[in-house]
């Protein structure tokens, strides 16, 4: 394997153990505060509203159409691309005492009087009752998925490595969630994809790192625990620092070139990678060691000399 950071001693990760769980437990519990006290700010998505798409004949100007809404007093509005660079899909949020209907008559008389060649191609109507739905089946998809991760980890490897890893990927989920609720950032369909791809991305880090341990269980049989675990976090770090920051460069270029359609999705990315890498080593592994993994669970115990020759015999 390509190594571009060939360490030649083994880290003692498993000797800042206590510290960085303590990080991890600080910070998941000011996730969970931030999602206790603001909440997520759901979008039209998930609360019901307006969706327009609109279409102009050269290519739209999408901070003079935000500039449009603002001064009729719509500040909250989602204004994105939709398929070419002259189509635009408008999402407007619930309104009291105005209708779907009014709403979008309103919007569109505003961008017909900035933009007579604008021509409305589409309204649709989401209800509260549909954005329930979709906020349900999001949690329900949420969950699969967890449940799916653990009963692979189990089959493959152990039951505690099962129970580790899936601590340590609803750790980097509540975290993302935290940081939306915190900032008050829209939380859409489109986000809960991009938490849910950070669930399948943690979870690779961390068979790596498990897979390297198990393998290290049936080579070093004189080494401890600890140095069983240091040294498979130590000999994957190149893997790890290479895979990662192309995967960050990649979502970072989504993030600051990608528009408004993918901001909130390389958003969650972009910290779904970062507490993932972190959680992969440093919550994964540890919670792994104090639940007793051990060379016992990968490897048959070895006959004695007298259970030996009585199956010989």
């Amino acid at each position: 394997m390509l190594e571009f950071f060939n360490i030649k001693r083994d880290i003692p990760f498993m000797s800042y153990a206590r510290v960085t769980t303590f990080i991890s437990l600080a910070t998941f519990i000011a996730a969970v505060a931030a999602l206790g006290f603001r909440g997520l700010n759901l979008g039209v998505d998930f609360t019901g509203g307006t969706v327009m798409e609109v279409s102009y004949v050269q290519p739209a100007e999408i901070h003079q159409i935000r500039a449009t809404l603002d001064k009729i007093g719509l500040t909250e509005v989602a204004v994105q691309n939709f398929g070419t660079a002259r189509d635009v899909m408008i999402r407007l949020p619930l309104r009291p005492n105005v209708s779907s209907a009014k709403l979008s008559e309103q919007v569109f008389q505003a961008l017909k009087a900035a933009d007579d060649a604008v021509m409305l191609k589409r309204v649709e109507f989401v209800g509260p009752q549909v954005g329930k739905e979709l906020y349900e089946n999001g949690a329900l998809a949420l969950l699969v998925v967890s449940l799916g991760i653990m009963a692979y980890l189990a089959v493959r490897f152990e039951w505690r490595f099962a129970v580790a890893a899936i601590i340590a990927n609803m750790h980097d989920v509540v975290i993302i969630l935290g940081f939306f609720a915190f900032f008050q950032w829209e939380f859409s369909l489109t986000v809960l994809a991009g938490v849910l791809a950070v669930l399948g991305y943690s979870v690779n880090e961390s068979v790596v790192v498990f897979d390297r341990i198990r393998e290290n269980f049936r080579k070093m049989r004189k080494a401890t625990v600890h140095e069983i675990i240091d040294n498979a976090i130590t000999t994957t770090m190149s893997r790890t620092i290479i895979t990662h920051t192309m995967t960050e460069l990649m979502v970072l270029s989504m993030l600051f070139f990608g528009g408004e359609a993918l901001h909130y999705f390389a958003l969650a990315l972009t910290i779904g990678i970062v507490f993932g890498i972190y959680s992969s080593v440093l919550v994964a592994s540890p919670i792994a060691m104090w639940l007793g993994v051990s060379r016992e669970n990968f490897l048959k115990p070895e006959k004695k000399e007298g259970e030996e020759a009585e199956a010989l015999s």
